[in-house]
């Protein structure tokens, strides 16, 4: 790994997004069907920030946002979760039974992700792993060496997750 000059921090107002989730836990038990006002927090550290290196910070919170932007509003379902059986999923709705309830939630609302559970630390290793995707399609992207993502539920409560290049 190459050394670490410089980390730009980056967690803006406007950098969040609201959702909901259900939390299951290995007994069969979940929570209720609720939301949050997620905020994140992004670091990134960098190899070199001199004058021909510099990127400007828009780049990333352009990046942030758009991320923030696909599961703003939406239902977040862990795709992968060994208590959902999917009942129906078609363009329009998407029913399903999670932990014996049953579900049926337009389709247009509903945000599938790879994994076996919403919560802070799965959100904040997705956004981070699909925030570096997207950030590898960009010249700069051999200036930076970690991406951490911090990833708040409630003010003071959430997860994070670091990247690092090997």
């Amino acid at each position: 790994m190459g050394q670490i000059v410089r980390r730009i921090y980056i967690r803006k107002e406007a950098l969040k997004f609201s959702a909901a989730h259900m939390t299951v836990f290995s007994n069969g038990s979940k929570e209720a069907l609720h939301g949050h006002n997620y905020f994140t927090e992004v670091v990134i550290g960098l190899t070199e920030t001199g004058f021909e290196e510099m990127v400007s910070f828009s780049v990333f919170k352009n990046e942030i946002k758009k991320m923030c932007f696909i599961w703003d509003e939406k239902i977040l379902l862990a795709r992968n979760c060994p208590f959902m059986q999917m009942v129906i999923e078609s363009d329009q709705e998407i029913e399903f039974l999670l932990t014996k309830k049953r579900y049926v939630l337009p389709a247009d609302e509903v945000v599938f992700l790879p994994v076996q559970n919403v919560t802070s630390e799965a959100l904040s290793e997705l956004f981070c792993l699909n925030l570096v995707a997207r950030f590898k399609l960009e010249k700069f992207f051999h200036l930076i060496q970690e991406v951490q993502v911090k990833i708040e539920e409630t003010s003071g409560q959430g997860a994070s997750f670091i990247w690092e290049k090997s």
